[in-house]
């Protein structure tokens, strides 16, 4: 090699050698797999909710952190595919939403990547965690249903239709957690001194039958569980209880939203901004184990006035009085 172009070599190592050093002190981006059961578009609030939590706790996608989103679009069977992709790019923490199904593929795919999830019943009770203080292993989150709140969506539609003599529940028997669900009413029902009566239904002719069977035996009202099946069925199910008439309640705003008569849950925006700032967390060097479950403080009633009109009822001046929202 000649003088010159040796010299050349080597000057040109040492200016490069700054910028090489400054690379590799510069940690990469952290990725955040998002896994949700459902689609973007309906989901779009909640996630832009999830993404302020995060900013919140000093985490911006495209500035220092990164987001992989995988959809399933509904098609549940599709999960463990997706779950084991993000686990496959070696994401640094796991965030599963849209209901359990996202929880249960996310957790069979690593016991290592850290899981930030949203479940609607109690974690403990469907050995998803060890307990709610200290959840244990590599999973944490935020569950949204319990018996009291059954017990107060019972006592809501009884207010609204106080003659009523029994109420339907119509609940999908193939949900992950499901009959955990339906026990928690049949004891909310029961602290009431409701008489429920069960509809299946995990498909979309299933629902159908449902509504045929709730109106040939003229059950007075319908409280309808919470489960991403029947949550991806929201419009058309709050079709039929216009169409027949029947005052119901579910635990999403979206269903008072899309014509059906009232909700009361929590709120997912709110929820959804925890399970961000949860991210940033672990993000930040915390253990998702030594996190505790978290259970919402906020929560929505929402009455759609236009509807129990449509369908000839008068909401009580106590219900008014305490909506957080009324559709006109």
């Amino acid at each position: 090699m000649k003088r010159r172009e040796f010299i050349t070599l080597v000057g040109g190592a040492a200016a490069a050698w700054p910028m090489m050093a400054r690379a590799q002190r510069s940690p990469a981006m952290p990725v955040i797999g998002y896994l949700n059961a459902q689609s973007a578009i309906p989901f779009a609030p909640l996630t832009a909710a999830f993404r302020q939590g995060l900013k919140q706790a000093g985490f911006e996608e495209g500035q220092n952190v990164a987001i992989e989103y995988r959809w399933a679009e509904g098609q549940f069977d599709r999960l463990p595919a997706l779950a084991a992709d993000l686990v496959g790019r070696q994401v640094t923490v796991i965030v599963a939403t849209g209901g359990e199904p996202s929880v249960l593929a996310a957790k069979a795919a690593t016991t290592q990547i850290p899981i930030v999830f949203t479940a609607g019943g109690d974690p403990v009770r469907q050995g998803l965690v060890a307990s709610l203080n200290r959840p244990g292993g590599n999973l944490t989150g935020m569950f949204f249903l319990a018996a009291a709140v059954e017990s107060k969506r019972l006592g809501m539609l009884h207010e609204f239709v106080p003659n009523a003599t029994s109420v339907a529940v119509l609940w999908n028997p193939d949900a992950p957690g499901g009959s955990l669900q339906l026990t928690d009413i049949q004891e909310a029902a029961r602290t009431v001194g409701q008489k429920v009566t069960i509809l299946n239904a995990s498909s979309a002719t299933e629902i159908e039958a449902a509504f045929a069977v709730l109106v040939q035996q003229r059950i007075g009202a319908l409280l309808i569980a919470a489960d991403p099946f029947l949550s991806s069925r929201l419009e058309y199910i709050a079709a039929l209880t216009v169409r027949h008439a029947v005052p119901a309640i579910y635990a999403l705003r979206e269903f008072a939203v899309a014509g059906g008569l009232m909700s009361y849950g929590a709120s997912l925006a709110g929820a959804f901004r925890q399970v961000g700032a949860y991210a940033g967390k672990i993000l930040n060097g915390e253990k998702p184990g030594e996190l505790p479950i978290m259970q919402p403080t906020q929560f929505e009633f929402v009455i759609n006035l236009r509807t129990a009109k449509v369908i000839g009822l008068t909401v009580p001046d106590k219900l008014l009085a305490i909506a957080d929202e009324v559709i006109e």
